[in-house]
């Protein structure tokens, strides 16, 4: 290569040809930052969410490529973040296809020191034994002057600051039906 086609080559030489003394335009990019191209230009589709981290819902992009995510960023059609994300927003990629989601139920007995692998259906009875046990175990049937009180003070529920009002009310009537008074949403705190 001659020192000629070398010279032209220094980002400086393309500045002062391009006339471009910021170096704020083409003259700033070389042959293979130009190549290069956004991942979200490759994708197929384009869909809306709102990030599940806290309360504030800020509006996202998930940018869909053969049916796998491959960028998640702000929204500027949402009038709450006007298309900027957190670093925990930003992030929400690995959520969903980081490669340490578990996508098995994994139970850790008692005193236990090794995680086991259940099926779901397991895991979904023992949570019901444990919710009716605590009910029984807490349950005040009547208070000391013999009112009725029909509650359990055995288990409590703290909604996530991601639940919608439609997810929360359904909740609360779980709940409520079960007997709990402690019943929360992170939203509020």
């Amino acid at each position: 290569m001659g020192v000629r086609k070398r010279l032209s080559s220094w980002g400086v030489v393309r500045q002062i040809r391009a006339r471009d003394a910021r170096g704020l335009g083409p003259s700033a990019q070389s042959p293979r930052s130009a190549a290069r191209r956004a991942r979200t230009e490759r994708a197929d589709r384009v869909v809306k969410s709102i990030c599940p981290y806290c309360a504030v819902g800020c509006g996202q992009q998930v940018f869909v490529e053969a049916g796998r995510i491959t960028q998640i960023e702000g929204d500027p059609d949402s009038p709450i973040s006007r298309g900027r994300l957190c670093p925990k927003g930003s992030a929400t990629r690995q959520l969903v296809s980081g490669p340490g989601r578990e996508h098995r139920v994994k139970y850790r007995r008692p005193f236990g020191t090794e995680w086991e692998e259940l099926p779901l259906e397991t895991a979904m009875d023992m949570i019901a034994d444990r919710v009716l046990d605590a009910r029984a175990r807490g349950w005040q049937d009547h208070d000391a002057h013999g009112r009725p009180l029909r509650r359990t003070l055995g288990f409590a529920h703290l909604g996530g600051a991601t639940l919608d009002n439609e997810e929360n009310y359904l909740i609360k009537k779980l709940f409520t039906a079960l007997g709990a008074i402690q019943i929360e949403n992170q939203a509020r705190i």
